[in-house]
C-alpha cells in the first residue's frame, strides 16, 4: 500500500474522515454535475458519470441528490457552474503533487493553491510539470472477508484487471482506467462485496520518506491542500514506513 494510502487509512481509523464527510458529499456532488455536463446525463453512455454516480451511492449520498446534481449538471436544473482543473507542483525532498480541482473561478482557485504551496514549503509548477509520473488507473476495494486473495485474483484477470494489492483490509483490484466498470460489475456478479471503486492516479516512481521531519512538512502539506474547499482529490508520489507513518500521526 503506498504511503498516501495508509495515511488516509490511519485518518479514517481516528475519525477523521468522519469530520470531513460533509465537504467528501459537496464534492461528489460537484463531480456528477461536472460529468454530466461534459458528457450528458445517461449513465449508461458516459462512462465517467457512470463511475461519478457509483462513487457518490458507495458514500451513501441519496439518490434524489444524485438526480438532482445530474440535472443541473445538464442544465435541466440552475445552479453554479463548475469545471474540473487540474494544479501541480513539489513537496518538500522532490516529491511530486498533482492536485485536482473542481471550481467556479479559475483564477481564483490558481492563486489560492499556489498560496497553500508556498505556504507549506512547497513549489508550484507549470501543467504538465509532475502529471508525466503518474497512470490514470481504476482501483477496486474488495473487503478480505468477502474473497480470497487466489479466487479475487482469477476472476479479477479474466475481466482484465492489472494487479491485486494488499491494502490492509481490503484487496485494491487495479485496473486500467477503461476497465474499472467492467471488473466491478464482473466482481460483483460472482457475489463478492464491493467496499468501493473510484479512478486513481497511480505513480510510476515514489520518493521514499524514512524521516519523521521529512514525512510531517509533506504531510502538511497534502493535508493543507486537501482542506482546501474546491479540492477533490490530492495525489503525490511519496511513501513512508509504517513506523514512522504511526510516529508523525501521535
Amino acid at each position: 500500500m503506498s504511503g498516501h494510502s495508509k495515511w488516509h487509512s490511519i485518518k479514517h481509523k481516528k475519525g477523521a474522515a468522519d469530520q470531513a464527510r460533509g465537504k467528501l458529499f459537496a464534492v461528489l456532488i460537484r463531480q456528477i454535475e461536472v460529468a454530466a455536463r461534459a458528457g450528458g446525463g445517461d449513465a449508461d453512455t458516459n462512462a465517467t458519470l457512470r463511475t461519478m454516480v457509483q462513487k457518490a451511492r458507495d458514500n451513501s449520498v441519496p439518490v434524489d441528490t444524485i438526480q438532482r446534481a445530474i440535472r443541473r449538471g445538464t442544465g435541466e436544473e440552475e445552479g453554479v457552474t463548475y469545471e474540473s482543473v487540474a494544479y501541480e507542483g513539489y513537496a518538500a525532498h522532490g516529491v511530486a503533487v498533482y492536485v485536482q480541482a473542481l471550481t467556479d473561478n479559475r483564477n481564483r482557485t490558481g492563486a489560492e493553491i499556489r498560496n497553500v504551496f508556498t505556504r507549506n514549503g512547497g513549489a508550484f509548477a507549470e501543467p504538465g510539470a509532475v502529471s508525466w509520473q503518474f497512470d490514470r488507473k481504476g482501483v477496486v476495494l474488495v473487503p478480505k472477508s468477502a474473497a480470497s486473495e487466489d479466487d479475487l485474483m482469477l476472476l479479477a484477470a479474466d475481466a482484465g484487471a492489472e494487479d491485486i494489492r494488499d491494502g490492509g483490509d481490503n484487496w485494491e483490484v487495479v485496473t486500467p482506467a477503461t476497465d474499472l466498470h467492467a471488473v466491478r460489475v464482473a466482481i460483483e456478479a460472482a457475489g463478492m462485496k464491493v467496499a468501493s471503486s473510484d479512478l486513481v492516479f497511480e505513480p510510476t516512481t515514489v520518493v521514499e520518506l524514512t524521516e519523521e521531519s521529512a514525512a510531517r512538512s509533506v504531510l502538511r502539506l497534502i493535508e493543507a491542500l486537501e482542506d482546501h474547499d474546491d479540492v477533490e482529490a490530492v495525489w503525490a508520489n511519496f511513501d513512508i514506513p509504517d513506523a514512522v507513518l504511526e510516529a508523525v500521526n501521535v
